[in-house]
């Protein structure tokens, strides 16, 4: 014969099976995601498992979640996810302020250009053949430099623009989940 619970035994039993299913359907949901090549991140995964946002970050879920975004780190994303396509209006008024902007760089590069000859012309004034080209070289090395320091800075600056929009998403889901835990308690303490 076994021995009557209390309703605190009772209640605890199955606050624990609730809390084990509800971290199941997270992780399969994740799983899944990833299958399909969605982008898993905290609140798309609290979305789609129908749980709340503070059970994506619990300890042996988010771990889960974090394993999962960093093997997508190195996959392309896809372009046809809902509402990530752009707009042909926005794609002509891209290309437009590119135009726009390649105008504005040619105009520099060619008074850029016009200056550096200028000095370059007084330069050769005063310096003799040999020191020229040593110079040339010089400044063409310093030129290559540049360039790819440059370059390096502008994939910089696109890495930082997605890091920065997903921490965006990390914080929005951590507001959510602290105004509803908030609430819950704030009920709780009312009642």
């Amino acid at each position: 014969m076994t021995a009557k619970r209390k309703p605190s035994e009772v209640l605890a039993d199955s606050r624990r099976r609730d809390s084990r299913e509800k971290r199941a359907k997270v992780l399969a949901v994740v799983d899944a995601m990833a299958a399909r090549g969605d982008a898993v991140t905290f609140a798309a995964v609290a979305k789609a498992a129908g749980v709340s946002n503070w059970l994506v970050y619990a300890e042996g879920v988010r771990e889960h979640i974090e394993v999962a975004r960093k093997k997508q780190e190195g996959q392309p994303r896809r372009q046809a996810q809902a509402g990530r396509s752009a707009s042909a209006a926005s794609l002509a008024t891209d290309l437009e302020l590119s135009k726009q902007q390649v105008t504005a760089l040619r105009a520099e590069r060619d008074q850029l250009k016009a200056a550096l000859q200028r000095q370059l012309g007084q330069q050769l004034d005063q310096v003799g053949a040999a020191d020229l080209v040593a110079r040339v070289d010089e400044l063409t090395r310093q030129h290559a430099e540049l360039t790819a320091e440059r370059d390096i800075l502008q994939r910089q600056k696109v890495e930082l623009g997605e890091r920065l929009a997903e921490a965006e998403d990390d914080l929005a889901a951590a507001r959510s989940s602290l105004r509803r835990m908030i609430r819950s308690e704030n009920s709780e303490s009312t009642s």
